[in-house]
């Protein structure tokens, strides 16, 4: 007999099911994620300066590529988006733009989802889309 009722992955990364909270769920973990590879690396491209010069700037020419510079770029919108999203989320926890707590009739809209956190995901998602195109343009040479 099967069980209707059971989607597995595809259904929990449904965003038309769930709606921007999850979107905002996976894109926080994945930066996290994404952040702490960063991280690994930037720890073996600075310590790559004990080798002398000749070492430091043989590994420093694998980041001033295009690949380089995109890859620094995408860096740059997973820090702004993991920032803004974690400061909603801890304002959240915290009790701040949940609103007032009611009485819980059934069906009861999550308070937690409400139109303020709402906002505060898509200027999340707004903030990292213009540090992303900043960054870009400093690399690129567009801007001084």
């Amino acid at each position: 007999m099967r069980d209707d009722n059971r989607e597995g992955i595809k259904g929990m990364a449904n965003p038309r099911r769930y709606g921007i909270e999850r979107i905002a769920y996976w894109l926080m973990r994945l930066s996290g994620l994404g952040l702490l590879a960063y991280f690994v690396g930037h720890i073996y491209e600075t310590s790559s300066i004990l080798q002398g010069r000749a070492g430091w700037s043989e590994v420093l020419e694998m980041t001033q590529t295009t690949e380089g510079h995109i890859l620094l770029t995408i860096v740059i919108g997973m820090c702004v988006f993991h920032t803004g999203n974690g400061i909603r989320v801890m304002l959240g926890h915290g009790g701040i733009g949940v609103g007032r707590p009611a009485r819980a009739d059934y069906p009861y809209p999550a308070m937690s989802l409400n139109a303020r956190h709402k906002i505060g995901i898509y200027s999340s998602i707004v903030l990292a889309a213009v540090a992303m195109m900043y960054g870009m343009a400093v690399m690129f040479g567009e801007m001084a």
